[in-house]
C-alpha cells in the first residue's frame, strides 16, 4: 500500500459513503483511478466491508454487556466460540488467554432478556463451566476505526 491508499482507506474510514469523485477531488486522482485502488483493496482483504452504524437504542438493544466464558472442555473450545458468535445478540467473540477462553460483546432489551441469554442460550452448551457478566452503565467510545498510517496527508 502506497500513501494514496492510506488516504483512501482514511476517507472512506470516515464516511463510506464518499464518493469516488470526492475522494479522486481530495486526492488529486480520476476517480477511474480512485475506483480500482479501491477494488484492489476489496479485494486483498483490506476493506472488509461497509456498513452502517445504527443506534441500539432506537432498536431495542440498548443493554451492552461483556461475558467472560470459561470453556471446560478443551477439545470444544474452538466450536463453542463459532456457535456463540452465531447468537443474534452477539457482537463480538474474542478468543483470550488467561483462565477464560472467550470475551463475548453483546447487545440486548434489558437485564431480563440478559437473563434468559445467558441461562438458555449460554447453558444450553454443555461445554460451558461458568461465565462473569459486566453490564455498561455508558459507553464513552466505541469505534471499528483504525489508525491509519499518514492518514493526515489529505491534499
Amino acid at each position: 500500500m502506497d500513501d494514496k491508499d492510506l488516504q483512501i482507506l482514511s476517507i472512506l474510514q470516515g464516511d463510506a459513503r464518499t464518493s469516488n469523485a470526492e475522494i479522486g477531488r481530495r486526492l488529486g486522482m480520476a476517480a477511474s483511478a480512485v475506483l480500482e485502488r479501491i477494488r484492489k483493496l476489496e479485494h486483498r482483504g483490506v476493506i472488509r466491508g461497509y456498513h452502517a452504524r445504527l443506534d441500539p437504542e432506537a432498536l431495542g438493544a440498548g443493554l451492552l454487556a461483556f461475558v467472560y466464558v470459561q470453556v471446560d472442555d478443551r477439545k470444544s473450545e474452538q466450536s463453542t466460540g463459532e456457535l456463540l458468535a452465531q447468537l443474534p445478540q452477539v457482537q463480538e467473540v474474542h478468543h483470550i488467554a488467561g483462565e477464560d477462553c472467550y470475551f463475548v460483546k453483546l447487545r440486548c432489551a434489558s437485564t431480563g432478556e440478559l437473563g434468559r441469554l445467558l441461562q438458555q442460550e449460554f447453558g444450553a452448551f454443555t461445554s460451558i463451566g461458568r461465565t462473569r457478566t459486566t453490564i455498561a452503565l455508558g459507553t464513552l467510545k466505541e469505534t471499528q476505526t483504525l489508525p491509519v498510517p499518514g492518514a493526515g496527508k489529505e491534499a
